[in-house]
C-alpha cells in the first residue's frame, strides 16, 4: 500500500509539473516515476541538457528539434516537437554474464567496457567538438591482494572524431587534437555502496538522500535492478562516487554540473556488489579543464568544457595476481586489436555518422605533403663554437640573459600570431 502511495504521489507531482510549466517530462514507462538527469541531444547530435530531479526537460528553441532523450538502461526516444507532455522510456533487459571464482587464488576482478563520449571545448571564438568511442578495462582488488589495480578506465583501443569551428562558422575535421579536455578518463568505478533502508526490500521503491541544499543521491529500485543518480556538487560526501577527481575539487575548479548515474543488476543484499554493475554515465560541465589547460589564445581567455559519457560493461572475470600482472604490462599499441561495441549501445545519430564519414575520408598522407611548417618553429643552423663562444653562452645562462631573451622572443611571436588571427 505504501509503495502504491509513493507511485501515485510521484505521478501526481509529474502531472502538476506538466500543467504548471508546460514542459516535457521524462518518466519510466513501467513505474511511471520521473527519470532525473536524463540526457537530451539536439538535432546536431550534441548533448545540450539534462532533465531535473522531477524529470522535466528545459525549454528548447524550435531549431533544436527533433531532440533525442537518452537514459542508461532505457530505450532512447526521439521527440519531434515541444507539443509532447510526458515521454515514457522503456527499460531494456540487462544481460550480465555469470562471474565465477574458480579458486581462492582468483582474487582480482578484471572488467572490460565499451565507452562513448561527447565532449565540447568552447571559447569566445572557437569550438572543438569530440565524439570518441573506446574499449577500456579496470582491475579491481576487493580482497586487497598484493597488486594495486586500477578503478579508472584504462584505454585499450579508441577512435576519435573532432570538429573544429571558428567564429565565422567555418569548420574542419580531424582524428587528432592538441587539446586534452575530455573528463571521461577520470570517472571510474566506485567502491560498493550500502543500500539506503527504504530500497533494501525487493520491489518498486525509491529513496532520496539530501545534501546541504539539494538532493545528492536518488535511488530507484525495480526488483533486483537498481539505478543511483548522484549530484556530485550537492554535498562533499557525494565525491566518494568519483574519488579520482578529488584533486580537481581541491584546486577549486569551477564545476557547473556534475551528475553520474550507475546501473546495477542482480541486487539481492544490503550492499551492491561490483559484479552487478551493468554500466554508468555522467554529465560534467566546467569553466576550464583544470591544471592550466592550453587554450586557443593563451591562458587569459576562458573556456567552457562539457562531457557526456556512457560506459557499457562487456565482461567481468576473476583472475589471479599473476594474470593481472600480465594484463598490467600488456602492450595495446597493436593496430590489430579490435574495438568491441556493446550491443546495448543505441544507434548513432546521423550528424555523428556524418562526422565519422568526414574524418575517415581524410587523406592523411596528402595532408602531410601539403603542410608548410612555420619557419619560426624550425631550429636555426648553428656554427661550431670555439671555447670562448661556449664560455660566453654559459655566462648568459648563469646570469639569466638567455632566459630573458627567450621570454621576449616568445611574447613577440605570440603578438605576431594574435595580429594575424585578428586579420
Amino acid at each position: 500500500m505504501k509503495k502504491l502511495q509513493i507511485v501515485l504521489l510521484m505521478s501526481l507531482m509529474t502531472a502538476i509539473g506538466v500543467r504548471t510549466y508546460g514542459n516535457i517530462v521524462v518518466a519510466d514507462s513501467l513505474t511511471r516515476l520521473p527519470l532525473p538527469s536524463a540526457s537530451v541531444f539536439d538535432s546536431k547530435g550534441r548533448a545540450v541538457a539534462m532533465t531535473d530531479n522531477a524529470g522535466v526537460i528545459p525549454p528548447f528553441s524550435p531549431e533544436a528539434f527533433p531532440v533525442t532523450v537518452r537514459y542508461l538502461g532505457f530505450q532512447e526516444k526521439v521527440i519531434h516537437s515541444a507539443c509532447a507532455d510526458t515521454v515514457f522510456l522503456s527499460s531494456v533487459p540487462t544481460h550480465l554474464g555469470e562471474v565465477i571464482v574458480e579458486s581462492r587464488s582468483h582474487k582480482l576482478l578484471h572488467i572490460l567496457a565499451y565507452v562513448r563520449e561527447y565532449s565540447t571545448l568552447s571559447s569566445y571564438t572557437d569550438t572543438v567538438f569530440l565524439f570518441r568511442e573506446k574499449m577500456v578495462d579496470y582491475m579491481l582488488n576487493p580482497d586487497k591482494a598484493r597488486f594495486n589495480g586500477w578503478r579508472s578506465p584504462r584505454i585499450i583501443k579508441s577512435r576519435s572524431y573532432y570538429r573544429f569551428t571558428d567564429a565565422y562558422g567555418l569548420d574542419s575535421v580531424s582524428n587528432r587534437c592538441g587539446h586534452h579536455f575530455s573528463w571521461s578518463d577520470w570517472v571510474g568505478i566506485p567502491h560498493s555502496p550500502s543500500l539506503p533502508r527504504r530500497v533494501r526490500e525487493s520491489g518498486i521503491s525509491t529513496d532520496t538522500i539530501f545534501g546541504r541544499y539539494s538532493p545528492a543521491e536518488i535511488w530507484m529500485r525495480n526488483d533486483d535492478r537498481m539505478i543511483v543518480d548522484v549530484d556530485v556538487l550537492a554535498d562533499t560526501a557525494s565525491r566518494r562516487w568519483v574519488p579520482n577527481l578529488s584533486t580537481f575539487f581541491r584546486k577549486n575548479l569551477d564545476f557547473e554540473k556534475f551528475r553520474t548515474r550507475f546501473r546495477y543488476a542482480n541486487v539481492t543484499e544490503d550492499s551492491i556488489r561490483t559484479t552487478g554493475l551493468a554500466g554508468y554515465s555522467f554529465n560534467i560541465e566546467s569553466n576550464g579543464r583544470g591544471h592550466d589547460i592550453f587554450r586557443f589564445s593563451r591562458h587569459d581567455i576562458p573556456c567552457y568544457v562539457s562531457t557526456f559519457g556512457e560506459v557499457y560493461i562487456l565482461d567481468k572475470e576473476y583472475i589471479t595476481v599473476k594474470e593481472a600482472k600480465i594484463w598490467d604490462k600488456r602492450d595495446f599499441s597493436d593496430k590489430s586489436i579490435e574495438l568491441i561495441e556493446s550491443p546495448d549501445a543505441p544507434d548513432l545519430q546521423q550528424p555523428i555518422l556524418d562526422l565519422i564519414a568526414r574524418v575517415d575520408a581524410i587523406d592523411h598522407n596528402r595532408t602531410r605533403l601539403d603542410f608548410t611548417p612555420d619557419q619560426r618553429l624550425v631550429a636555426k643552423h648553428r656554427h661550431k663554437e670555439n671555447f670562448a663562444g661556449r664560455a660566453f653562452n654559459l655566462l648568459k645562462n648563469l646570469t639569466g640573459i638567455s632566459a630573458y631573451k627567450h621570454r621576449k622572443n616568445l611574447n613577440d611571436q605570440w603578438d605576431t600570431f594574435r595580429r594575424s588571427r585578428k586579420k
